[in-house]
């Protein structure tokens, strides 16, 4: 079911009657409205977009709406959404250590808070709040130094007591008794959860509207070169020219730069997480723990959506390892005894790439008229329409916005690394 509306179809508006919902019910839907086009592929566009996930689709469409350049095709492989789009835990934040960082995961946030009226979608973003605990002196000095220097960057963080947590979160486990009692916590309120297919369904709609044509099913087999710059793509559909082409794969950046003829600093993992049985509401924050390496929320299904620390080992699986699985289940079961008795109900890996300093690249590469948005590690989602809005920039210039500038590809020759292994605790 979520493939077909991946593909392009989506709930009936109020016109439908109950008659025309249970006829179209009867036939998959085949008569409902699409949300965009399924277009054959032209011959030339002026951009291509390589990877039709949520970065490539809001890179379509501030392509589009901001810069006013509607030839252009985004190319998946799949289907919309069927990547590391739809592969997540959901967790929306901002609060980063460097300024670099905060000037783009801010950015992001602040289009979130305004991203289902831009689209006239519901990315059913939820400002719940995003809790990172402590279990120790270390953790405790490193939120205090964190915290501090996030609020010099004008965004929101309150470091919490045991007993301010206990009041937050009353369910959870404070207990001086257990492997790693609970020293205090950092909150970012204006952090949260968004729907995943939510969001590349919309900024799909979006791009489409403008004319953007949308192409899945569509696999790239080859970059094609001439002198110094990129001159066509070549796909399972054929050849297709282009005079920019930007590449927003995630996992597989690093097999598409190969196709160009250069290798990027990048190291693909599988990230694993996993959602429990439906249960009444009990948990209405983000909960994040890189001591116990587990993080979680509770889906408006009733859901548990449970995450921890990616696999070691490289590997372009979608599925993970099952000592990972009982590792997240003992530290949720440490902070959180009430769960101790659900049960797992599915199970799934995503591809994160991670560069050495954990942060992404975004802008230009060795090769002209070829750009590159990669090693966002596990903090795409929570960048997505910050990162789509900067690319976009990029195409459409040239050169990278002042925001993104930082995370050029030579940073790693010149020296000038921006360090973010511990922002996401969990992960890297």
């Amino acid at each position: 079911m979520q493939r077909g509306l991946g593909r392009g179809r989506m709930a009936a508006p109020a016109k439908y009657s109950f008659w025309s919902l249970l006829r179209n019910a009867g036939s998959y839907h085949q008569g409902w409205q699409r949300v965009w086009r399924q277009p054959e592929p032209k011959s030339a566009y002026e951009v291509v977009i390589i990877g039709g996930g949520g970065h490539g689709l809001a890179t379509a469409y501030y392509l589009a709406t901001v810069h006013g350049i509607t030839d252009v095709a985004v190319i998946e492989k799949g289907w919309l959404g069927g990547g590391n789009t739809g592969r997540n835990t959901t967790v929306v934040r901002s609060n980063y250590l460097y300024d670099e960082s905060s000037g783009i995961y801010e950015l992001s946030m602040k289009l979130w808070e305004g991203l289902s009226q831009e689209l006239n979608y519901n990315t059913m973003f939820s400002q719940r709040g995003v809790l990172g605990l402590s279990h120790d002196r270390h953790g405790n000095d490193e939120q205090w130094r964190r915290g501090g220097a996030i609020r010099l960057n004008g965004i929101d963080s309150e470091l919490l007591s045991v007993a301010q947590v206990k009041a937050f979160v009353p369910i959870i486990n404070t207990s001086t008794n257990i492997r790693y009692p609970l020293l205090g916590g950092m909150l970012q309120r204006r952090g949260g959860n968004a729907r995943h297919d939510a969001v590349a369904w919309g900024f799909a709609r979006g791009a489409d509207a403008h004319g953007i044509d949308i192409l899945q099913e569509t696999e790239v087999t080859g970059l094609v070169r001439k002198g110094g710059g990129i001159s066509a793509i070549e796909t399972t559909r054929g050849t297709i020219h282009a005079k920019r082409v930007g590449i927003a794969v995630a996992g597989h950046s690093g097999v598409l730069a190969g196709m160009a003829g250069f290798r990027l600093p990048i190291e693909s993992f599988p990230l694993q997480a996993l959602v429990s049985e439906p249960i009444k509401p009990v948990l209405n924050t983000v909960i994040m723990s890189g001591k116990v390496h587990v993080y979680l929320s509770q889906s408006d299904k009733g859901e548990l959506v449970i995450g921890a620390s990616r696999d070691a080992h490289n590997s372009y699986s979608q599925r993970g390892s099952f000592h990972l699985i009982e590792e997240q289940i003992a530290a949720l079961v440490e902070l959180f005894p009430l769960f101790g008795r659900l049960r797992m109900m599915r199970q799934w890996g995503g591809i994160v790439d991670v560069c050495p300093d954990a942060s992404p690249i975004v802008g230009n590469t060795p090769v002209d008229g070829l750009y590159i948005n990669c090693g966002w590690g596990t903090g795409g989602f929570k960048a997505t329409p910050g990162s789509g809005w900067v690319f976009a920039h990029t195409l459409a210039t040239g050169e990278p916005h002042p925001i993104n500038a930082p995370f050029s590809l030579n940073r790693f020759s010149s020296g000038y690394l921006i360090d973010e292994h511990g922002a996401a605790g969990v992960a890297h």
